[in-house]
């Protein structure tokens, strides 16, 4: 899978269906795996709302906070820089 940027249009994919097992697991579909490189060991996030269930990789979310921090970082530079 490739990051696209953000004036390229993305289209969810849509892997199939999974059930949850009587012990709370749920089975990603293998090509989804194969796409994302998840391996046995990958630590993924779950998060909720209304709507759903979001599954992410979290190394995926620690280098976009990352990446979001350098960016408020730069924005509060030039906030204080005096306007010319």
């Amino acid at each position: 899978m490739t990051d696209k940027k953000f004036d390229e249009v993305w289209v969810p994919k849509f892997y199939g269906a999974t059930t949850i097992g009587e012990r709370g697991q749920m089975v990603i579909p293998v090509e989804a795996r194969k796409d994302f490189q998840l391996t046995p060991s990958a630590k993924l996030l779950v998060f909720g709302s209304p709507g759903g269930l979001m599954v992410v990789k979290a190394e995926h979310i620690t280098g976009f906070l990352a990446r979001a921090s350098e960016m408020l970082r730069a924005l509060e530079l030039a906030a204080e820089e005096p306007l010319q």
